[in-house]
């Protein structure tokens, strides 16, 4: 029963954690508090064009410089105002080295079966398409690859994760803003796609989704 309960309170916080989580998320990409995202994103489109130039290595290691740098500055900073004031306020950063940042055993445990669960999802999707469990599912993944051909013929990987980090923080503003009239656009692509799908069911062999 108290193990029970117990599973059923870390459940629960667990489901508290994840929508705490996504709140965050959603607010960084809405751009709700203009500084904070604007410092996210500038940091991580910093980052990424670093490692168009360096090598990861190099980026690392000047990240590491610089952050050593600053903490260490400000430690010596701290340590000669304390001296000339003569204070004793103690390490300036005492409040995060007694932070508690080490993972308990559950916790991993729960992270290591949601990756698992995930892992085992992709597998499963991935063999059903490559063993062409659903012809018209596969022909799709099949239509999907040839186009990654050519757009990663245009672009590199980097390239690639600037343009989807750009997106990730103008689209949903942008969406938000022009929503109704994005939505109709969809809707009529959408009808598009179903018709040309449509048709290549009813012209190819066992194309035809069986009725549920």
């Amino acid at each position: 029963m108290q193990a029970s309960t117990a599973a059923a309170a870390d459940s629960t916080k667990m489901e508290g954690f994840w929508s705490s989580w996504k709140c965050q998320a959603m607010e960084l990409l809405y751009w709700r508090d203009l500084k904070q995202t604007g410092l996210l994103f500038g940091g991580v489109l910093l980052l990424l064009f670093s490692l168009t130039q360096f090598s990861v290595v190099s980026v690392v290691a000047y990240l590491a410089l610089a952050a050593l740098s600053a903490t260490i500055s400000f430690r010596i900073y701290k340590s000669v105002l304390q001296a000339v004031q003569k204070t004793d306020e103690g390490h300036p950063f005492r409040s995060y080295l007694e932070m508690e940042i080490s993972l308990s055993h559950d916790q991993m445990q729960r992270y290591a079966e949601n990756a698992q669960h995930y892992i085992n999802s992709t597998l499963k999707e991935l063999r059903r398409l490559f063993l062409v469990q659903d012809l018209v599912d596969s022909l799709k993944f099949a239509v999907l690859m040839w186009l990654l051909t050519y757009v990663g013929a245009l672009f590199n990987g980097l390239t690639l994760l600037i343009m989807v980090v750009v997106s990730m923080f103008s689209m949903p503003v942008v969406y938000e803003k022009y929503q109704a009239q994005i939505d109709q656009y969809l809707g009529l692509v959408r009808t598009q796609v179903n018709s040309v799908v449509g048709k290549i069911q009813e012209k190819i062999p066992g194309a035809k989704r069986k009725a549920e």
